[in-house]
């Protein structure tokens, strides 16, 4: 047999590989079988939901009553916050503001901000800090908070953090920081935040982003001011979760549920500081992935002074006849300003003296008697004239008493002022 070159024997080729007829099935095949994978770890995720919120609402109860005993033994102290000697109440915004920045860039969870927040006043309850030294306090607080329970690729550096604070402080300093603060708490980091309560109340309705936002945004405006340090985060959580749906206009949750069982002084007080809040948490829930909670709440504001001011009546105006009515009111007698004048050979007494003691107006002048004198044709004795006059003396304190008395009890409407 002679011998065939290989080109004749399989004729002219290009390359050394064949394309094949059937290099699309297995391609399709290849994709079901990605798409079942795909599709169980999708089952396997919603079995593994379902079978948490059964384990879940098992153990409710249990669950928030271990919240509550572990806020309890985790609240900062204010009485001695405020014996610091050199950091002051009003130093707090500018450092929450930092923070706010800081957590924001870093794209921290919302309950990293609250956590490092009570490190932050945790440590100033047990610690005297230097004013140099308190917002070093404050970055390892949050480094903490971040280590303790954020994703791990979000946990900022010391180089960031010295970065943002313009290298103030060296490295050594924030690890040095971080180790004091950690044993100054006993290394006792575990805190249920206003965002772990938070979670449990959205959890019993149907869930509304724009409610969370709003709430978290009432209760970043609660970090910046000293009567809410006190505040449980369970109580917290909870009253601003029911003003969050006030502004929005959504339906409070019923009152046999957990989350109705708010503190309307916390709500109200939570209210009253919506009206100046920081510029920072303005910027920052204007966002839309936030739902731009900010400018709700500036219209919500704007709308309820609208109807404020629509509720104030103006003053009801005087006619000249009411004036007239109001004069010649028996039991509001008006002074008049004469010249003395001798009745009957007597003074009169003042009928509105302008003060207890005097005898006239003020000024020297007697007022005349409006009744008549009834004359006596005997002269009187010694003893009967001091008598009478010492019923003269008597009579302008009693109608002093009846003039300012009836002009309290008469309604401030007759005089044109208005309430």
């Amino acid at each position: 047999m002679a011998y065939q070159p290989q080109q004749q024997r399989y004729g002219n080729c290009d390359s050394y590989f064949v394309e094949m007829e059937d290099e699309g099935l297995y391609a399709l095949r290849q994709e079901q079988r990605e798409r079942a994978r795909a599709m169980a770890r999708m089952q396997q995720r919603a079995l593994a939901e379902e079978l948490s919120k059964m384990t879940a609402e098992e153990y409710q109860e249990d669950i928030l009553d271990h919240m509550e005993r572990m806020e309890a033994d985790t609240m900062p102290d204010v009485n001695s916050i405020d014996i610091q000697t050199e950091i002051q109440w009003f130093m707090r915004p500018y450092l929450l503001d930092f923070l706010v920045e800081a957590h924001a860039a870093f794209q921290l969870l919302p309950e990293t901000l609250f956590l490092a927040v009570n490190l932050l006043d945790r440590y100033c309850s047990r610690r005297v800090v230097y004013k140099r030294h308190y917002q070093l306090v404050g970055c390892a607080a949050l480094l903490i908070a971040a280590k303790y329970g954020d994703r791990k690729e979000r946990v900022p550096t010391v180089r960031e953090l010295k970065s943002m604070c313009c290298s103030l402080y060296d490295d050594e300093m924030f690890t040095q920081m971080e180790w004091h603060v950690l044993q100054t708490l006993n290394w006792v980091i575990g805190h249920p935040t206003v965002d772990s309560f938070l979670q449990i109340a959205l959890n019993e309705n149907q869930y509304d982003a724009e409610v969370e936002h709003m709430t978290w945004y009432i209760c970043e405006i609660a970090l910046f001011h000293k009567e809410f340090v006190s505040i449980r985060p369970s109580i917290l959580a909870r009253s601003a979760l029911a003003l969050a749906r006030c502004v929005l206009s959504r339906s409070q949750a019923r009152q046999s549920d957990w989350a109705s069982s708010y503190d309307s002084v916390v709500v109200l007080n939570l209210s009253n500081h919506l009206y100046q809040p920081s510029q920072v948490l303005s910027r920052k829930y204007a966002s839309v992935h936030l739902s731009c909670v900010s400018t709700t709440v500036e219209e919500f504001l704007q709308r309820q002074a609208q109807i404020a001011r629509r509720n104030i009546t103006p003053p009801t105006p005087v006619l000249e006849n009411q004036k007239a009515d109001s004069d010649n009111f028996p039991s509001t007698p008006q002074k008049n300003h004469y010249d003395a004048v001798m009745q009957h050979g007597c003074l009169t007494p003042p009928i509105t003296p302008d003060n207890e003691f005097g005898n006239g107006n003020g000024k020297g002048v007697v007022l005349p008697r409006l009744y008549p004198v009834t004359p006596t044709s005997a002269p009187q004795q010694p003893q009967q004239q001091n008598a009478q006059q010492f019923s003269y003396q008597q009579q302008p304190s009693t109608q002093q008493f009846s003039y300012q008395q009836q002009q309290f009890l008469q309604p401030r409407s007759a005089t044109g002022t208005g309430i």
